[in-house]
């Protein structure tokens, strides 16, 4: 269940409707699941669009990792470390995004977004190593597109009962994370056999 302060900052900014989805998404004080089940139930109450929602997921939630990348490729690590708290990115969060960036590459940037603790700090090391911005960006809003619809669709479906999506979310996560760890090893076994191959 949402605690009752998430509630009333969703219901605040949600009488401003595409405007306050995409706020709150770039802001991410609240998880993105939560504010997406709220706009979710925007819709099925006849309040907001669906493809407001839609693009309000995409819009705050790409914006929110631009922001992270632009500090990670002005600031580095050493503003994490000082700041990051701030952000609410604990230094755990980015070792393990680091390591993961380091590990499979760029197409991190799309597969992590999935995957908790990895998926809110992953654009800080991509802004570190300078990873091309029209890639990042791509892969950003690649990744945000089937994640903003299907918890948009979630929302709808639990419609007044939203704030519960935290814990039906859980019964669509584990699947999802288990497919972008599988398509990561995937990926990187396929580069590695590859490589390989061409140095024979």
């Amino acid at each position: 269940m949402a605690a009752d302060w998430i509630t009333t900052m969703l219901e605040m900014l949600g009488q401003y409707g595409f405007f306050g989805i995409t706020i709150a998404l770039m802001i991410e004080v609240i998880p993105s699941e939560i504010v997406l089940g709220y706009g979710g139930y925007l819709i099925s109450s006849g309040n907001l669009s669906f493809f407001s929602a839609l693009l309000a997921g995409i819009l705050g939630g790409t914006i929110a990792q631009l922001f992270l990348y632009w500090l990670g490729v002005y600031g580095g690590r050493p503003f994490f470390e000082k700041y990051g708290k701030f952000m609410l990115i604990k230094v755990s969060h980015l070792n393990a995004a680091e390591s993961w960036f380091n590990k499979y590459g760029t197409i991190v940037i799309f597969t992590a977004r999935f995957i908790p603790i990895v998926r809110h700090a992953i654009s800080i090391p991509a802004g570190i190593a300078r990873m091309p911005f029209h890639q990042f960006l791509i892969y950003t809003i690649a990744a945000m597109l089937p994640w903003t619809i299907l918890f948009l669709l979630i929302g709808m479906q639990l419609n007044q009962h939203w704030n519960s999506i935290s814990v039906v979310a859980s019964t669509y996560l584990k699947p999802i994370i288990l497919i972008a760890i599988l398509s990561l090893l995937f990926y990187f076994s396929y580069h590695y056999f590859i490589k390989k191959k061409k140095k024979k």
